[in-house]
């Protein structure tokens, strides 16, 4: 492996190795149902539930907005969406064909992307790219650590209020996925932000692999197109809009051969009672050196 290659890599019969021609036809085939839509005002959060099986949509309703997406097991809030994985396996900027990967021990793909209207964004002239795992959401503690003052409409305390009537709390707020937010790294490695290119009407569309209990913050933000900090800062309300979420069932029919994805076979233990072994010519063994 070249130093350049992705790290983790699909065996045959992995669960990386996504079919393809399932998901396309997903995305393609007629006969959905919208069984629900809402709508998200600025400034706030929504949870909402979607069946195995069904897809969801986020949808730009008046314009260029970003969202931070957070996902759980509905029958079971510890199997949650796990950000920093999913940017291992997957890539740090996902899209068309990308699944969004649970926690340990459960560790397996509960939502897939079909479609994505911005898809050919690609990468722009300044390196950024859409739908980031890089960064994670706002949260009023940076925002005191940073001002010395108390916000409380910053991503986590929206997502906060959205899963509170489901029986969830702060403690299972995790990091995100960013929908439409457009970052990159700058020749010092640093995190940056640009301005979100969505105009209205563009989507980003996922398929829920189990059961899911989704929430959605409409970031205080806006479009990032204004200075949250520094200097130049100012309050970005005049660009902050609201965002529509669709779910719909489908034919049974496009579903054929789909099953839900189970956790990896680790018949756990960990290694707890450690054996004894001797590593070193174990090694001298198959390598002929100590």
């Amino acid at each position: 492996m070249s130093g350049t290659e992705a790290a983790y890599q699909a065996g045959e019969g992995s669960s990386l190795a996504i079919d393809k021609a399932l998901y396309d036809r997903i995305r393609e085939a007629p006969g959905r149902t919208l069984t629900e839509s809402l709508t998200i005002p600025i400034r706030s959060g929504r949870a909402w539930k979607v069946p195995a099986g069904h897809v969801f949509r986020i949808v730009t309703l008046e314009g260029p907005q970003v969202a931070d997406l957070n996902l759980w097991n509905l029958h079971n809030p510890r199997e949650r969406f796990w950000a920093s994985r999913t940017r291992q396996i997957q890539r740090a900027h996902i899209s068309i064909h990308d699944r969004l990967w649970s926690v340990l021990p459960y560790l397996r793909p509960i939502a897939t992307i079909t479609d994505d209207s911005l898809a050919d964004y690609g990468v722009d002239a300044e390196g950024g790219r859409l739908h980031d795992l890089l960064g994670t959401r706002c949260d009023p503690y940076v925002n005191h650590l940073l001002t010395g003052e108390d916000f409380d409409f910053h991503c986590h305390s929206n997502l906060v209020r959205a899963v509170l009537p489901y029986g969830l709390d702060e403690r299972d707020v995790h990091d995100v996925l960013n929908v439409f937010q457009c970052t990159g790294l700058n020749e010092q490695d640093q995190y940056f932000m640009k301005a979100c290119p969505a105009q209205k009407g563009d989507y980003l569309e996922f398929f829920a692999e189990i059961d899911l209990l989704c929430a959605l913050s409409t970031c205080p933000g806006g479009d990032l197109s204004v200075p949250l900090w520094g200097p130049e800062a100012r309050d970005p309300l005049e660009v902050c809009r609201p965002l529509g979420v669709e779910i719909y069932q489908l034919a049974p029919d496009t579903l054929e051969g789909w099953m839900a994805p189970e956790s990896p076979a680790y018949r756990g233990g960990h290694g707890l009672r450690q054996p004894e072994v001797d590593w070193t010519a174990i090694k001298a063994e198959k390598f002929g050196k100590s």
